[in-house]
């Protein structure tokens, strides 16, 4: 299992995604723990690395949780992605490993990975996404 966490931002019923440098689905940013941390630690770590933004640890919120076939990975190699809200200081611009921003919905199925059509699904029903 790949213990994965996420930062859900929104803006215009869309959800921030990103694409890695050599891959071609976006997917939720955030990140891998570090060994000791918390997942707010690693949020911010990883966010800040990511996003070029500083979250207010204070502020998250775990918002979901959701397990799939993890994308390029061999059969039943699973991912667990923890989703959290939060306030951030700054605007987010691709940094580190990250090749490309984007603001997707719905409609844009497949171009994300299989764990993030889970949380697409239930943000829609939620009605913070179209």
């Amino acid at each position: 299992m790949i213990d994965k966490l996420a930062w859900l931002t929104f803006k215009e019923g869309q959800l921030l995604c990103a694409r890695s440098h050599g891959k071609t689905l976006y997917y939720i940013p955030g990140g891998k723990r570090e060994p000791g941390e918390s997942d707010e630690a690693a949020l911010v770590r990883e966010i800040e690395e990511e996003l070029a933004v500083r979250l207010h640890p204070e502020t998250l919120r775990l918002a979901c949780e959701f397990s799939a076939q993890a994308d390029g990975k061999p059969q039943g190699v699973m991912v667990n992605l923890r989703c959290y809200t939060g306030e951030a200081d700054g605007t987010p611009i691709a940094s580190a490993e990250i090749a490309e921003l984007r603001w997707l919905d719905s409609r844009h199925q497949d171009q994300i990975s299989p764990v993030s059509r889970l949380l697409f699904q239930w943000l829609a029903v939620q009605g913070l996404i179209r």
